[in-house]
């Protein structure tokens, strides 16, 4: 231990430093702050990552969720209308046939007229 005389003249014990001691003990710690701080920053990528591959998957998901709303309710208007084609007994047409209209019978209108 090392002394210190004060200006009133009493003696104060100092402790003796080791020096080699505490360079160590900060050397120690920084290696371990530096160790966790690259952990820390691993960490934190891994998880930016994770959340950018859940918002895809996110997004995604919504699409597939406003496709399948889409055809539940074109489903749901599709079977309406067979229920009201039943009800009304509509019947699936087989041939087509169409009227003939001369060009005799049909009514003409006058430009004269049109005033």
């Amino acid at each position: 231990m090392t002394t210190a005389t004060l200006k009133l003249g009493y003696s104060v014990a100092l402790p003796q430093v080791n020096w080699k001691i505490i360079c160590f003990a900060g050397f120690v710690l920084s290696s371990f702050l530096l160790i966790f701080y690259i952990y820390q920053v691993i960490n934190l990528t891994n998880g930016s990552y994770l959340i950018n591959n859940y918002d895809k998957q996110l997004d995604l998901i919504s699409q597939e969720n406003s496709d399948l709303e889409l055809n539940f309710v074109e489903s749901d208007i599709l079977g309406r209308v067979l229920a009201k084609t039943r009800e009304l007994n509509f019947q699936k047409s087989i041939s087509v046939s169409y009227i003939q209209i001369l060009n005799s019978s049909v009514a003409s209108v006058k430009k004269d007229n049109m005033r």
